[in-house]
Formats: structure tokens, C-alpha cells, sequence
């Protein structure tokens, strides 16, 4: 498990990369915290993302057996292959970002510390497995889980909350303090847990159009919903869809964001069977 620093830092003979976000995890109390949250069960199929060295590895290895594991880092990938038999780990090379997650078996638990540099990025890469994940549990900075779980008119709330929260029920679970990994970062992390929403739960018949709106939305955060949401809607849709023009993304719920989406989404279809 690794996190972003300064300087190069030697840990377990290992030297710690910056362009890889590497800090790793040591606090004894905090990984069994964290393998408690996860539960681990054989027969499960586990796939952590960035193990680093292993802090994690080794407990969650020991209750299920089997693991699959994401490394971009060569050095660690010699010693995951030095230590662990291919029946133990098996170890997948490459960039967690571009790694096609439905090759392995569903249901899929996700697990990891994901590197700061590309949690954002990452969790939306994710999103596309939602229904052949189980669950997710991972490290990340504080801010970005407070972001993710954030409620509508908290200053946290953005993009990243609505476009999870459509597809996940999530929980900030507690905080891991700098001083858990060597080296330090200078920010706190947070453990939160993200289960797939059901199939039968909310759903937007054009998830492309909703991301274009979420991200309207909040591409201007002191502008009003009339100016952001201008390129779809008229004064008249907002009363259709009884919101208020006036109003700022961050004061709309999830809900409100898929009804707005199917809005437009329904007014295109209607334009398009009245041309042909």
C-alpha cells in the first residue's frame, strides 16, 4: 500500500518512487483495522490494487489464500514473485488505470491504497465494473473520501460525490494518521467502503448525458443552474421540472441530477423522432 511523499526514503531495502505515490503502510494497529473492515473469507476472489510491499498482502493472504494483485512498480514485482508461489498471488503488471478488471472472477472484492496522483481517476475507471464488483475498500487521501460521501450543500460536494453516489452506498470508515506510513505525508488518509448499488436502484437512461450535466454543474460553482445547465435547458424546463434556476449544482440531489438528465434526454429523443 502506497501514498504520496517527498524525497527518496528506503523501506525494507525498498526505495519509495514519487512518480508512483509510494508511502507504505506500517502501523500494526492500522492494517488489522483495516483486514477487520475488509473481512476477508477463502474462497473470495481479492484483488489489491498497488500491495507495495505487502502490509496488507501478507493478513488478507492469510485469511483467503488466493489473492490477485495490480503492480505498475518493477522492483515490487520481482519481490511479489519472489515471495509468493503463482498459487498464492497472482500478479497482474501494469497500470491499475488501464486494467481491464472484468478479466477476473465476479463477484469481485477491491481492495488497495490508492496512490494519490490518480484516485480520482481511478474510481471513475472502477465505476465501469460496478455490477461485477461485490465491494470496495480503500485507502485514500481524507479530503477525497470527504468528497466522495459528501451530501448536497456541503462544501465537499462536487462531481465525484454525485457521479459515486449514483452507482455506490458509501461510508467513510476512520482515519489513518501520517504517522502510519513511512515515510510520513503530510496529509491524513481515510479508509471508506463502497458497495454497488443494486440493479433495481436508481438508473439514468443516458449515463454519458448525466456525466456532461454533473459536470456542468460544478465547472462554474458560483453560477446559477440557469447559466451552467443553458446549453439544455430553458426557463420553461425548469418549471417542468419544478427546480429553481436560480439555484447552484451543489443545492441538487443525485436524484435531481438523473431526473434533469432524463429531461434532456427525452426532449432529444422527441426532437429526433419528429425530424425523421
Amino acid at each position: 500500500m502506497a501514498h504520496g511523499h517527498q524525497g527518496p526514503q528506503r523501506h525494507q531495502g525498498h526505495t519509495a518512487r514519487k512518480r508512483f505515490g509510494q508511502n507504505f503502510l506500517v502501523d500494526k494497529d492500522i492494517i488489522s483495522q483495516i483486514v477487520t473492515s475488509i473481512a476477508p473469507k477463502p474462497g473470495e476472489f481479492i484483488v489489491e490494487i498497488g500491495p507495495g510491499l505487502g502490509a496488507l498482502t501478507v493478513p488478507l493472504l492469510a485469511a483467503c489464500g488466493k489473492l490477485h494483485v495490480v503492480e505498475i512498480d518493477r522492483d515490487l514485482i520481482a519481490r511479489l514473485h519472489q515471495t509468493y508461489s503463482p498459487e498464492q498471488v497472482t500478479v497482474h503488471e501494469g497500470d491499475a488505470l488501464e486494467f481491464d478488471f472484468s478479466r477476473l472472477p465476479a463477484p469481485l472484492r477491491v481492495v488497495g491504497n490508492l496512490p494519490y496522483n490518480i484516485s480520482t481517476p481511478l474510481l471513475f475507471h472502477l465505476a465501469d465494473y460496478a455490477d461485477r464488483v461485490r465491494d470496495m475498500t480503500f485507502m485514500l487521501q481524507k479530503e477525497v473520501v470527504q468528497r466522495m460521501v459528501a451530501e448536497p450543500g456541503e462544501e465537499a460536494y462536487g462531481r465525484l460525490s454525485v457521479m459515486l453516489q449514483y452507482r455506490y452506498a458509501m461510508a467513510s470508515l476512520f482515519d489513518v494518521p501520517g504517522s502510519a506510513f513511512n515515510p510520513p505525508p503530510k496529509v491524513t488518509s481515510a479508509i471508506v467502503y463502497m458497495r454497488p448499488l443494486p440493479a433495481t436502484a436508481l438508473k439514468c437512461a443516458n449515463p454519458g448525458l448525466m456525466g456532461k450535466v454533473v459536470t456542468a454543474a460544478f465547472g462554474q460553482r458560483r453560477k446559477t443552474l440557469r447559466n451552467t445547465l443553458k446549453p439544455w435547458l430553458e426557463m420553461d424546463d425548469f418549471v417542468q421540472l419544478g427546480l429553481d434556476s436560480q439555484e447552484r449544482g451543489e443545492r441538487l440531489s443525485v436524484v435531481d441530477f438523473v431526473r434533469i438528465a432524463d429531461y434532456i434526454h427525452a426532449g432529444q429523443d422527441a426532437a429526433r423522432s419528429t425530424q425523421s
